[in-house]
């Protein structure tokens, strides 16, 4: 079948993946009516995020994790998915799919990317082998664990073969599926091609540390079978064997270029199809980008190049000058609570560079500067343990540091090292390759005012989102030279900040929304400040969460005191203090999960989560639970979550004070305490950090002479390490500097801000942090001090008083008509041998019949 010729520029691209996306979108964006693309894609979905792929591992669905639909529903664009090119007709510009339809082009464009390497080993295609590459390919992954483990009745063992960035990400996805993890590495140091010796031996502490055990200078030999055929184990190179349930192999990328090959297009002799600084393959039609792009030798499987070659070959299809520079190979590991980045010439290979190298082995972090001779100049370098610099130091790569790079390595408990004005030429966003310049470019001459816009108008920022804040900085400075500010207003609703408000709502006494929004705002409100405005009247005025005008202010989860789950249920958390629980209140939790069928789930927080609870359920259950002693355990709330804490000197013969009595003590002390954020402690009974106090809000670990006070740690979407606040406090002292420390946040944070990033916005970061708390600086103490000591009088269980009043309970409910009738929507099955909700593929695959909290598959 052959297809008419089309008016104006036909160009096919034969690929969809995230380049051959982001040249659509480039092109079209410039591009007149008379264009037109079609876009030929193996997979049968639409273009997603490969980098987010472990996202999948944390929740998030195939339909998140895909691109911006709108460049391929561009009326100039055909899409055919699921659809594979199997001929290129150079002579007569002609491309054949495995349908046999005929499509003419007047420029094709390769993006066709690469595979996941196989390693030639004896045993490789056995069942519990994987890749990790696609949506497809982590699905199957995470189905098999599911399935095996509940098969076997235990947490599987797994081996992730390939200790580079995938590899280790590939490890973090398989601990979350409850799999004992041992990462193999056939180099001496893992992410052997952006680390060296030093950072791959931090790296691997930080790992270790995790609970993934590590095996450097080790290759696989065979991989054997069970009388199943599915993987049983693994022999290395030196004749030792290891049990394994699943391998997942992440040796490297291949580029697919046999397309190219076919077509008697130039290629490189280890793969890729050769372009030049146009982007452009040995044949002047057609052009080549993302990873199946030889250029200079080499093929990157990053997506930021791949973006740069995209912008390349649209600008030149729309006959404009543009050329690829070549690669940046600036690459940051995404797993929680490990930081890594690597930028620039890491490895010092610029001749006459120099290394200015900062070692902590005992917290884990390496950091290691190259410079030039004259170490004026920034070459490149590696982050280990703390890579919170990077977004500062990764556009000033081949450009003056502007100080001290001692500065940079470490800068004093939080204040930002010294720089100057960051160049125009100097890559801000390398994703997207956007530079200071462009941003600036935005603000002063298209009227982007905020970071949003900004965003929208060059995309720096709108893939990785590590540039953010150096985004936010170049456009708030840009905004100042102009004389204009950046806005801090809440919402259109409130011109104030978060923090303004707070002291209006204070010194005005007023103690309702509508009394709020009608002396300094405007409008009725919205989802954003009605939900800061609670937290604000919960601090300063105390009541229950759905008392009056309150009620109407929550969020989702406030609104009825549970987290609403994906599938329409609610989970279960009552507060287990410190992980201290009693034998009689674990039968308690177990009893009820049993009667209502609920998925319980030990969480990090070290509390027992159940899942799958029915609006209508949450009074019954909740009475239950606070008739056997236990209270909200707050995981719904942007307040104090958990205070994990090791066993501290009660039971560990490292333990040199009561972590646990402690840790007991201080989420007592703060639990309901309603904040701009959720916040998290930790409590470890010695140096050795079981409880890993130093990745929460606050952090406190036990000495010979007392505690030591860390604070500003997270492991949100930006991991952070605290930072040390003060040592040697007695119990008394401690109470006092964390009930100041949480108050000033609570007073004075922006809407759903962080600790980390709070104080190192605060001007003099953590030393003008320590003199408001310990020197009382600002003449507030007192005001912090009775602040806390009023929430800790007034407290009450949420859940106890909605029990004791038949008006809160009447939002318990389903249906207005029927209170007590199950949503019939909801269906329930088994995971891993306990109730989960089910799928809706579940649901209507005739195999599989539901019933009350079972399942049953018809063979």
């Amino acid at each position: 079948m052959l297809e008419s010729v089309r008016r104006g520029p036909h160009i096919v691209v034969v690929g969809a993946g995230m380049v051959a996306h982001r040249f659509v979108e480039s092109l079209l964006a410039r591009a007149d009516e008379t264009w037109q693309v079609t876009v030929i894609g193996e997979e049968d979905r639409h273009p997603y995020d490969r980098v987010g792929l472990t996202g999948f591992f944390g929740g998030a669905t195939a339909d998140e994790l895909s691109l911006d639909a709108a460049p391929l529903s561009d009326p100039r664009v055909r899409f055919l998915r699921g659809r594979t090119v199997s001929r290129i007709d150079r002579e007569a510009r002609r491309v054949t799919t495995d349908a046999d339809t005929s499509i003419a082009y007047d420029r094709l464009v390769l993006a066709t990317g690469s595979y996941a390497a196989r390693l030639a080993v004896e045993g490789f295609g056995l069942d519990g082998c994987f890749v990790y590459r696609t949506l497809d390919d982590v699905e199957a992954l995470r189905s098999f664990v599911e399935l095996r483990a509940h098969e076997l009745g235990r947490p599987l063992t797994g081996m992730v073969i390939g200790g580079g960035l995938l590899g280790l990400e590939a490890a973090g996805a398989l601990q979350g599926l409850d799999v004992e993890c041992t990462v193999v590495q056939s180099s001496d140091r893992l992410m052997s091609a952006q680390l060296d010796l030093q950072g791959g031996t931090a790296l691997r502490r930080l790992i270790e540390a995790k609970g993934i055990a590590v095996k450097t200078g080790t290759s696989t030999t065979r991989l054997d079978a069970d009388r199943s055929g599915r993987v049983a184990g693994l022999e290395f190179r030196d004749g030792s064997w290891e049990r394994t349930d699943v391998v997942v192999f992440t040796v490297g990328v291949r580029p697919r270029d046999e397309l190219a090959r076919t077509a008697r297009l130039d290629v490189h002799p280890r793969g890729g199809v050769l372009i030049d600084q146009a982007c452009q393959t040995s044949d002047p039609c057609i052009f080549a980008i993302g990873e199946v792009a030889n250029f200079d030798g080499a093929c990157v499987g990053l997506v930021a190049p791949g973006y740069a070659m995209a912008e390349v070959a649209a600008t030149r299809l729309l006959g404009g000058e543009a050329f690829f520079p070549g690669y940046d190979l600036s690459t940051k590991l995404k797993l929680s609570g490990v930081d890594v980045a690597s930028f620039g010439d890491a490895f010092a290979a610029t001749p006459g560079a120099l290394d200015v190298v900062y070692v902590d082995p005992v917290a884990g972090v390496y950091k290691k500067l190259v410079v030039s001779d004259d170490a004026k100049t920034l070459l490149g370098g590696i982050l280990v343990g703390d890579a919170s610099a990077y977004g500062a130091l990764r556009p000033l790569v081949g450009g003056p540091l502007g100080g001290d790079p001692v500065a940079y390595l470490i800068p004093a408990d939080g204040v930002e090292a010294p720089t100057g004005d960051l160049p125009d030429a100097a890559l801000v966003c390398s994703c997207n390759s956007v530079t200071g310049g462009a941003i600036r470019h935005a603000v002063g001459e298209q009227g982007c005012t905020d970071v949003a816009s900004v965003k929208a108008c060059t995309k720096a920022g709108a893939a990785c989102g590590s540039c953010v804040t150096m985004v936010k900085k170049l456009v708030g400075a840009e905004l100042a030279k102009s004389g204009a500010v950046l806005s801090t207003a809440l919402c259109e609703h409130f011109d104030m900040s978060r923090r303004q408000l707070f002291d209006a709502v204070r010194v005005s006494g007023l103690t309702t929304f509508s009394a709020v929004i009608e002396r300094f705002g405007v409008g009725r409100g919205c989802d954003i400040c009605k939900p800061a405005l609670a937290s604000i009247l919960s601090t300063l005025v105390g009541g229950h969460v759905l008392d009056g005008e309150n009620a109407a202010l929550q969020d989702t989860n406030d609104h009825v005191m549970a987290n609403l789950q994906k599938d329409g249920s609610y989970s279960v958390v009552p507060r287990i203090a410190g992980g201290e629980i009693t034998p009689e209140g674990l039968l308690v939790i177990g009893q009820v999960a049993q009667d209502y069928g609920l998925y319980t789930k030990i969480t990090g927080g070290q509390r027992i989560d159940m899942f799958g609870a029915r609006l209508e359920q949450l009074p019954e259950i909740w009475k239950r639970l606070v008739d056997a002693g236990f209270e909200s355990g707050h995981a719904y709330g942007k307040s104090l979550r958990t205070v994990k804490s090791c066993v501290g000197s009660t039971w560990c013969r490292y333990g040199v004070q009561d972590s646990v009595g402690m840790a007991v003590q201080l989420e007592l002390r703060y639990r309901g305490l309603r904040s701009p954020h959720k916040i998290k402690l930790g409590v470890s009974g010695c140096a050795r950090e079981c409880a890993e106090a130093r990745g929460k809000d606050v952090g406190v670990i036990a000495t010979e002479s007392g505690w030591n006070m860390y604070v500003g740690g997270n492991g949100g979407f930006t991991p952070r390490h605290a930072v040390l606040f003060a040592e040697g406090l007695s119990d008394a002292e401690l109470l006092q500097a964390i009930d100041r420390f949480l108050m000033y946040y609570i007073f004075t944070a922006d809407r759903l801000q962080r600790t980390a990033p709070w104080f190192q916005d605060m001007e003099g970061g953590v030393e003008a942090l320590r003199a408001v708390v310990f020197e009382d600086s600002l003449g507030i103490c007192e005001d912090l001090d009775r602040a806390m000591a009023l929430h800790v009088a007034n407290y009450e269980d949420e859940w106890k008083a909605t029990l004791d009043d038949p008006d809160k309970l009447r939002r318990f409910a389903s249906f207005v008509n029927a209170p007590t009738t199950p949503d019939p929507s909801l269906a329930y099955t088994v995971e891993r041998g306990q109730p989960r909700p089910a799928t809706d593929a579940e649901r209507d695959d005739p195999r599989v019949l539901i019933a009350g909290t079972t399942l049953e598959v018809r063979r």
